[in-house]
């Protein structure tokens, strides 16, 4: 048996894989976000390692852990935890949603103007370094106390292991890796005030990083057993679902949207807020767009509305017909990719007395599916090639949501079996990649793609349409631009 944990925002999941890739248990922890301040996002790291403790303790009650072989992590990216020299955490994690340092991102820029060739990104609030940069200025005395800088999931690691090591996908996530060589960057740490030596080490993802503390193996019943990198959630979320091979991508419709699709090359597109990240394997990389509002959209619109729930809107929107005249630009809590606008707003336009709740409802799946579309050609821009989207998330489990998808990104989408455990999957099969890393030819085998349900296919009449009110769709975005507040 492999044992995968995800340390996420809202909790913690852990997940048993039997050595056939079959689940045999999982069980979660619950976790929650501290807001003292407007924009401020916090979690104290004790907190993460008593969820750990509690769910790997509800797992022990259902299953026996003795024959586990070898444990994998993953996690929320960007959380900046500040430890001192008895690594010990300094103040809570500033959380990847943290919105307290823009001001720090525009030093960043001026400071190191080869900011996004070293980093194949931009410099955005939700990233690592401008919330150090923010430490240095407002918390000076926490800041000259800082002995190690470790990301979620690493703080874990530290408590199963002792070591302060992190692996390639997660650390790309903080804007001091240099990306193409996937080694830290001096100068981009000297800009926050750091050194290598308040870095983790780096190790690929399905690599050995430690093993399991005698104490916590006892408690765990369990054998001291080795503790695999791992990844970041989205890395680990797609190991999950069998996307490691260059030109494999998903599509996940969780709250917010994300494409990611795989490379054996380096590529990026800071200009277009496209995110290029080490995938959590060897010689491969990712890029993603990031859409800040996605299912998340319908939750609010069945609020907004007063429908019983999200299911609700769907069936009304089932039987109804669009109306033609209505758009919705979907950036409820600004947008990342392409736009990186933090203050673009959401828009109904052209709504008539007539218009019903369901034609919203039809407005918001094409809206959103239009915002994934901009995401996508951001994405095509870096000339990669996309051989094939899986869709995963709850809002994919719509039948018409997935065809208005195909139909206005006119490409075949695939929806399989699962995804809905995600990361801890894909942390437990790189915990049994571990074991044998040097064999690159098992990885598909260790990864296998779900089984497939459906393969949604283009209408092609309708794939047209969609392209010409994906040009309006535009050209509303670009007339509204300069009517959002300013950052």
């Amino acid at each position: 048996m492999f044992l995968g944990i995800d340390l996420g925002t809202s909790g913690v999941k852990a997940v048993l894989l039997s050595d056939t890739d079959a689940i045999i248990g999982q069980a979660s922890a619950p976790l929650t976000v501290s807001r003292p301040q407007p924009l401020w996002s916090e979690q104290h790291p004790d907190d993460w390692w008593q969820a750990v403790c509690a769910s790997i303790e509800s797992l022990r009650q259902q299953h026996d852990l003795s024959g586990v072989q070898a444990i994998g992590l993953s996690g929320q990216m960007h959380g900046a935890t500040v430890l001192d020299h008895d690594l010990r955490p300094l103040r809570p994690a500033i959380l990847w949603n943290d919105g307290r340092s823009q001001t720090e991102c525009l030093e960043l820029d001026k400071l190191v103007p080869e900011l996004r060739a070293i980093t194949g990104n931009q410099a955005m609030p939700g990233f690592t370094a401008p919330k150090l940069r923010w430490l240095q200025k407002h918390e000076p005395e926490i800041f000259s106390r800082i002995h190690k800088v470790l990301l979620p999931k690493d703080y874990i690691r530290l408590q199963l292991t002792g070591c302060c090591i992190s692996d390639l996908s997660d650390s790309a996530g903080t804007l001091w890796l240099d990306v193409a060589k996937r080694q830290w960057s001096e100068t981009m740490l000297a800009s926050c005030g750091l050194t290598l030596e308040h870095m983790p080490e780096l190790k690929e993802g399905s690599q050995i990083t430690g093993y399991l503390k005698t104490d916590i193996a006892q408690q765990w019943g369990m054998d001291p057993v080795p503790v695999a990198a791992g990844g970041g959630d989205n890395a680990a979320g797609a190991i999950g679902t069998g996307v490691t091979e260059p030109g494999q991508g998903i599509l996940s419709l969780g709250t917010s949207g994300v494409i990611f699709v795989v490379s054996d090359d380096y590529r990026s597109n800071p200009a277009n807020g496209v995110h290029s990240f080490c995938h959590a394997l060897p010689d491969r990389w990712h890029l993603m767009s990031v859409m800040l509002s996605a299912a998340g959209c319908l939750d609010w619109l069945a609020q907004l509305t007063g429908a019983a729930d999200v299911p609700t809107l769907l069936a009304e929107a089932e039987q109804s017909q669009p109306q033609e005249s209505l758009y919705f630009l979907p950036y409820l809590n600004g947008e990342r990719t392409p736009h990186n606008n933090p203050t673009a707003s959401g828009v109904f336009f052209g709504m008539t007395g007539t218009t019903t709740r369901a034609q919203l409802t039809l407005a918001v799946l094409e809206g959103v599916a239009m915002g994934l579309n901009d995401g996508l050609e951001a994405l095509h821009a870096t000339g990669i090639t996309i051989n094939e989207m899986t869709l995963i998330g709850g809002g994919a489990r719509s039948p018409l949501w997935r065809q208005i998808l195909a139909n206005i990104l006119n490409m075949p989408l695939s929806y399989r079996r699962g995804g809905e455990v995600g990361p801890a999957l894909g942390a437990a099969r790189l915990a049994r990649l571990s074991l044998y890393d040097d064999k690159p030819s098992d990885i598909t085998e260790a990864c296998p793609v779900p089984a497939l349900l459906e393969r949604i296919e283009p209408n092609p009449e309708k794939a047209c349409l969609a392209q010409l009110r994906q040009e309006k769709f535009r050209r509303l975005y670009l007339a509204l631009k300069d009517e959002f507040p300013s950052t």
